[in-house]
């Protein structure tokens, strides 16, 4: 029994071929489709809960600048400069700074230079000082960080501060 089809015949097995990807096609394509708008939705919270924290993007380092040591003699000039551009944006005036003499670090092959400065300035200003000594790229750490208050003017302070870098 052998039977042909006609062209009429032809035409609706193509269109039901074409009708059963469509139902299929719409059947994938409609669990794709709610799972990329779920992603969508989970990506929208998650910025959301990003934007809450509200953290300023240019303050959330977490590694500190740090700019690898040169010489000594080079090294104590660009710490010095750029130090001394930190007090005076901070409004401290402060004494000449004291360069001490350099001291062996506990990593080897380099020495710890210290800088020492005295200072009379308000509570605040040092405050902003040694909020914003993390900026250097050139300090290594505070050695030391002395505040004393003036009695009869109790904002006024005498501010004595060390800090050090590496040098080769």
């Amino acid at each position: 029994m052998t039977t042909t089809l006609s062209a009429k015949d032809i035409r609706a097995l193509k269109i039901g071929a074409v009708g059963a990807v469509a139902i299929l096609v719409f059947f994938f394509g409609s669990k794709w489709q709610d799972r990329w708008a779920q992603a969508r939705a989970g990506r929208a919270e998650l910025e959301a809960k990003l934007d809450a924290i509200n953290v300023d993007k240019a303050r959330a380092t977490t590694v500190p600048l740090f700019e690898m040591p040169k010489t000594e003699d080079e090294q104590k000039f660009l710490f010095r400069d750029k130090l001394t551009e930190q007090l005076k944006r901070a409004g401290i005036r402060n004494e000449p700074l004291q360069l001490l003499p350099a001291k062996r670090s506990s990593v080897p092959g380099y020495k710890l230079l210290l800088v020492k400065c005295s200072a009379k300035c308000r509570f605040s200003q040092a405050l902003d000082l040694l909020a914003r000594l993390n900026e250097n790229p050139y300090l290594a750490g505070i050695e030391e960080f002395r505040i004393k208050v003036d009695p009869k003017k109790r904002e006024n302070v005498d501010l004595d501060l060390t800090v050090s870098t590496f040098a080769k």
